[in-house]
């Protein structure tokens, strides 16, 4: 059902609960709005990256609301700087992500909405792990350069079309997608961007990222007749 939940795609900082921490997170809600991509950025990373926001920025052009959000505090985020340990904890990480999905699923203005996972890097992980538990509940999976490795135990059990995208250059990593293939036991496709590295940022790399996402959520996310 297309709803008209803003007028406006400015941010709304809102927090989230998380047992017993308070993540914070960006959303943003365009008018007629007919499905949210909850981000899950990558290790180091957070809701500030530059590269997600330009890919929320796409989506939203394309009537799809975005929840970018913090998995660790700030607290956490400064001890991890040193120890390293918990931006590869993707069990805490995919936790996280699911108390994120109750909230969308509870907040008024997305309840209506289908979910999409966009991960990147060991965010992507995260996502796979969530969606697998979560299967219901989750209508589609981008990975943008993801550490897919990190979840081989839950691949299997992912029910969401999931869209993979490396960079050409970025040979570790697209092995690792490579491999993965064949372990998902639902749609999935694998998309190289042609003389990208890991982080996408040659000439023209990231908005094919970005397009590739869109289109990918705008098919999965959003029923036919709502698609024009």
């Amino acid at each position: 059902m297309v709803r008209v939940l803003s007028e406006s795609n400015r941010e709304k900082l809102v927090s989230i609960k998380a047992g017993s921490v308070t993540m914070s997170a960006n959303l943003a809600i365009p008018a007629y709005a007919r499905g949210v991509v909850l981000f899950a950025h990558g290790s180091g990373s957070s809701r500030h990256s530059p590269r997600n926001r330009y890919v929320a920025e796409i989506l939203r052009q394309a009537k799809l609301a975005t929840l970018l959000l913090d998995l660790l505090t700030v607290e956490e985020e400064t001890l991890d700087r040193y120890t390293r340990q918990r931006r590869f904890d993707i069990g805490l990480l995919a936790k996280r992500l699911i108390y994120a999905t109750d909230w969308l699923h509870h907040n008024p203005l997305t309840r209506d909405l289908r979910i999409g996972y966009f991960g990147a890097s060991t965010g992507s992980a995260a996502a796979l792990v969530a969606a697998a538990e979560r299967s219901r509940d989750i209508g589609a999976i981008v990975s943008r350069g993801g550490r897919v490795d990190l979840a081989a135990a839950s691949i299997p059990l992912v029910r969401s079309p999931a869209l993979l995208i490396v960079g050409g250059e970025d040979i570790p990593v697209l092995r690792i997608n490579q491999t993965a293939l064949a372990q998902f036991c639902v749609e999935v496709q694998l998309q190289v961007v042609p003389g990208a590295t890991h982080l996408f940022e040659e000439p023209g790399a990231l908005a094919e990222v970005a397009q590739l996402a869109s289109q990918w959520f705008v098919r999965h996310l959003i029923p036919v007749h709502q698609q024009t």
